[in-house]
């Protein structure tokens, strides 16, 4: 059911969750608490009739198995990474069922005994029916990132803004965790966080975005009510525009 009581600023997002948002508090795998939480937010934003694309890592799972890839052809890790981003749709995909919404997954290499492919014009399609569409397997590609993967498929779905979800609360002048004076920028331009090195994306889906230009929101995922805000057009964590 649409909430009417609150007006959303955006009317499509691209979601960009990572797989280690999913772990918790764990140090490797899905915690299924935390995969719950994680919905209930998107819920919370599904509810005001905003269409929402997800793009997922595999980054829980791939740690896992991360020393056995130790000294491994560079895209045959990469290609394990992919298989682990599918493995989290379809965890995602079973969490959202259980919070009553409708999702689909869609992978970006060929996997239909599973998932099913990913089609630009059947994902803008399952958006404007109101359904949650995610998006697994990255760019299809080795070398590639999936914040890589989150900047092309928010351009190519239309969506208005892409919404980057973490641990902290934005965009800081460095690491807060090892420096207590960083700062939290507000907002800041695509030149500047590319030419500071502000690590929170990669150069190729800041400069994307910029191109395009797609404007990218960080925030914290673990903060209540935090994306619903965003979407609202609160000030909550850190803007990149143009």
């Amino acid at each position: 059911m649409t909430d009417t009581t609150e007006t959303p600023k955006f009317k499509r997002i691209l979601l960009k969750l990572s797989g280690e948002a999913l772990m918790g508090n764990d140090s490797y795998g899905i915690n299924r608490q935390t995969i719950s939480e994680i919905v209930a937010e998107v819920k919370s934003v599904v509810d005001l009739g905003v269409q929402v694309g997800v793009v997922i890592g595999g980054g829980n799972i791939f740690r896992g198995v991360a020393p056995a890839a130790n000294g491994m052809d560079r895209a045959q890790a990469d290609y394990m990474g992919m298989l682990a981003t599918v493995m989290n749709g379809l965890a995602l995909q079973d969490a959202m069922r259980v919070a009553g919404m409708v999702a689909r997954v869609q992978s970006a290499f060929n996997i239909e005994q599973v998932v099913e492919p990913y089609i630009r014009g059947r994902a803008i399609r399952y958006l404007e029916q109101g359904r949650t569409v995610i998006f697994a397997g990255g760019t299809g590609n080795p070398f590639f990132t999936t914040d890589t993967a989150a900047a092309l498929r928010g351009a190519e779905i239309g969506a208005e803004i892409v919404l980057k979800a973490t641990k902290v609360d934005g965009i800081y002048t460095a690491d807060p965790k090892k420096d207590p004076s960083a700062t939290r920028f507000d907002r800041i331009t695509f030149d500047e966080a590319i030419s500071r090195n502000l690590a929170v994306m990669d150069t190729t889906a800041f400069a994307l975005c910029r191109d395009r230009q797609l404007p990218i929101n960080v925030f914290s995922i673990f903060k209540a009510g935090a994306l619903k805000r965003v979407v609202l057009g609160e000030n909550e964590g850190t803007l990149v525009y143009c």
